[in-house]
């Protein structure tokens, strides 16, 4: 027996899986410098981070870019106004206002920004489907680099007076200095808002590198019925702030049911402009005690944000070892789930709990353990089951005759 399990790890180490790399395919960083004792980091490889925003009145997240994820945003508080600018030739820009509940995705590498127009506070979570997106600020990476871009550059690219490129460069090489006026301040951003909305990122490709749904079976004839990977595109140019849009992530879901959980998902199939992206959000609500029952995502790591309440959370590792990693979180903390792991959330609280989750995927999936194995249609065989539980055949009969509840 040593001798064949020996013969099958030398066979099996001669194979390389195309999948054996991070499953974030972009560079993961700027640079990437060889070192000989790497730092481990539990979101290492798992392609996705989620980030909170607050915007005093009239406050912007200026234009910028993530060159290395999709972001996708739900307000919390607030009205914002944002949008994102399409590449070249075209630069078309797509705009949308949000309020509360309301959720906008911003394709990778594109030019976009958030502004509060209103007179309060506002507030929204994003998340973004790299474990390190980066960040440029337009104006900041232009005007603020170190050392500064020539003068003559700017002057050309953007054909204004050297002089203004001059002021530019001296406000952006010192962000930190307080001693410009508030209205002055306004007014270059708004230039700089302006002169930059008619950039554009090259970085344009479909993003999200597994599977976009459980099976896409090839096929010889062509005008058989024919599915792709994910959905069909529309023209680019046809695209609308629609397409980009949902709204109604502040209403509570339905958590009167067995598990007192509800999950509100919003993917490919509720915001069409996620196709190809390769990121996913969802509100999850949940009753005093309830539930998110022990589940999977087989195409997606999932990092998740708790708004309101106490959730006892956690994840199984794979075999042999499968170790329990559990925690318990409150109001604005942070956990991640890995890709393809069996996971849960449970409000131990006596109120609502309130969570929102980012995936890392278009089309995440979800495998409910319990309604997979015992409510499968057909179901499996009861041989199988009292084999692999090692339970009376009596007892799988009536788990099988259960009725298990999707809190999807």
């Amino acid at each position: 027996m040593k001798g064949v399990c020996f013969l099958v790890t030398v066979a099996l180490m001669a194979l390389a899986s195309s999948l054996a790399s991070a499953s974030d395919p972009s560079p993961l960083q700027d640079t990437c410098v060889a070192i000989d004792e790497p730092k481990d980091a539990g979101l290492n490889t798992l392609s996705i981070t989620m980030v909170r925003i607050d915007y005093e009145p009239y406050g912007q997240n200026p234009p910028h870019t993530h060159p290395r994820a999709t972001e996708i945003l739900t307000v919390l508080e607030g009205t914002l106004y944002v949008g994102f600018v399409t590449s070249n030739t075209e630069n078309r820009f797509i705009s949308k206002v949000l309020n509360k509940g309301d959720v906008f995705v911003f394709p990778i590498g594109l030019i976009h920004f958030q502004f509060n127009v209103g007179k309060t506070n506002a507030v929204a979570i994003a998340g973004l489907s790299s474990q390190n997106p980066g960040v440029i600020t337009i104006a900041n990476a232009v005007f603020g680099s170190d050392p500064p871009i020539n003068a003559d550059v700017l002057t050309r690219a953007f054909q204004l007076d050297k002089n203004v490129v001059n002021y530019l460069q001296s406000r952006f090489l010192t962000p930190q200095s307080s001693s410009s006026s508030p209205s002055m301040m306004r007014s270059v951003r708004l230039l700089v808002t302006i002169a930059f909305m008619a950039l554009a990122s090259s970085l344009s490709s479909a993003y999200d590198p597994s599977p976009l749904q459980d099976a896409c079976v090839a096929v010889d004839d062509p005008k058989a019925s024919v599915f792709v990977n994910g959905k069909f595109c529309k023209d680019p140019k046809l695209a609308m702030a629609d397409d980009f849009f949902f709204s109604g992530l502040h209403i509570p879901g339905n958590t009167s049911n067995p598990v007192g959980s509800a999950v509100t998902p919003v993917n490919v199939a509720q915001i069409a402009g996620l196709n190809t992206l390769g990121i996913s959000l969802a509100r999850v609500d949940y009753a005093p005690y309830g539930l998110n029952p022990p589940h999977t995502h087989p195409r997606a790591t999932e990092i998740l944000v708790v708004l309101e309440g106490t959730l006892y959370v956690g994840f199984v590792t794979s075999n042999p070892e499968n170790r329990l990693i559990s925690k318990v979180l409150n109001k604005g903390d942070v956990f991640v789930f890995p890709i393809g792991l069996i996971h849960f959330q449970f409000n131990v609280g006596h109120t609502n709990a309130v969570a929102i989750a980012a995936l890392s995927s278009q089309n995440p999936g979800v495998i409910t353990i319990a309604n997979a194995v015992l409510g499968s249609d057909p179901p499996i065989s009861i041989d199988v089951l009292t084999k692999a539980f090692q339970l009376d055949k009596d007892v799988v009969n009536f788990l099988q005759s259960s009725f298990w509840w999707d809190n999807n």
